[in-house]
């Protein structure tokens, strides 16, 4: 069994910036794959969009301009607005694997994290000369990570790198609700001024038809953990889960990771601590996106948050993690 309390892996920037790549979950997702819920006729369009959006940078990417060493045509951008579970990360994985060009695939979050540890430059000059960047998650949280996000479109975009990003807020209303946005409205329209929005309405698919799943039972635990290969299987209290975390930046996340087969979280109890539950979100989006199976036990999934942070600045985040949450507890009951 796998002590993940004992892991505190160590990520240069060069380990952060290489393999930014769809993670396991999205590693099979394409165009041609996705399915649009036929009530919501703009995710048909956001699929369309997109494939031309990507088919037309490789023409861009692969043309004249290269043969004749000109200089490239500065980059577009395309920006996928809407809620949770209407397949936007699906489209983006798609994207990157549609493309022929040099390209990059990562959270927003990751992408702030990235910044701080390469430092503003050198982090522009890692991706300048890519052709195509996609960022899951766009939010703008506080001021740094508005004037880091302008400042890093700046420096890549007029070079050729063409950017698609997706977020659950419109691009000109992005920090709204978060900070004082009206300070830094010139920078937030200067980041959406840089994208072409297209919405993309309809419901969570993850809860389509189905009520929100709860931690499983002590019965439903034990014939999930006998489902397991022990020498894989790794087994934490939230609590105990929590203050490793807090030691651990979130950049490393997925390090700690590495190597676990599945993992289960007992004794779910809610979060009293914003720092500490903005952490444990971030690793349940970690550990969603690698698709790392996974069980929960204690809490109701309702109860894990307080109020106050499920309707504050980041409650999109929060919701974000009780929609994945609840999707890893279906897969646990149907054994997948």
């Amino acid at each position: 069994m796998i002590d993940l309390l004992a892991r505190n892996p160590q990520v240069s920037p060069e380990e952060m910036s290489g393999g930014l790549v769809p993670s396991a979950r999205f590693g099979d997702v394409r165009f041609g794959n996705y399915r649009p819920n036929p009530a919501y006729p703009s995710q048909t369009q956001a699929r369309d969009d997109l494939q031309a959006f990507v088919q037309g940078a490789g023409q861009a990417q692969t043309g004249g301009w290269r043969l004749f060493r000109r200089a490239r045509p500065e980059g577009r951008g395309l920006y996928l607005d809407g809620g949770f579970g209407v397949g936007k990360t699906h489209l983006l994985a798609s994207a990157y694997h549609a493309s022929a060009g040099k390209r990059a695939l990562m959270s927003f979050q990751d992408l702030m994290y990235l910044i701080g540890a390469l430092g503003m430059n050198r982090a522009i000059d890692t991706f300048k000369g890519h052709d195509l960047l996609l960022i899951d998650e766009f939010e703008l949280d506080d001021p740094g990570n508005t004037h880091m996000a302008n400042t890093f479109l700046g420096g890549i975009m007029p070079g050729g790198t063409s950017v698609v990003a997706t977020s659950n807020t419109e691009p000109g209303a992005l920090g709204q609700g978060r900070f004082n946005a009206g300070d830094f409205q010139r920078q937030i329209q200067g980041i959406a001024s840089r994208f072409s929005p297209h919405r993309v309405e309809g419901p969570d698919y993850r809860q389509r038809g189905t009520a929100p799943e709860e931690p499983l039972s002590a019965a439903e635990y034990a014939a999930w953990t006998a489902r397991q290969a022990e020498g894989t299987l790794a087994t934490v209290t939230q609590r105990d889960l929590n203050r490793h975390l807090l030691d651990i930046h979130p950049s490393r996340f997925a390090a700690m990771l590495s190597g676990v087969g599945a993992l289960a979280i007992t004794d779910l109890r809610p979060m009293t601590d914003q720092n500490m539950a903005l952490r444990f979100v971030h690793f349940v989006d970690k550990l969603y996106d690698l698709g790392i199976p996974a069980a929960f036990t204690g809490a109701p999934l309702g109860t894990l948050f307080d109020e106050t942070y499920r309707h504050g600045a980041y409650a999109k985040k929060y919701s974000r993690a009780l929609s994945r949450l609840s999707e890893l507890l279906r897969e646990a009951r149907a054994g997948t």
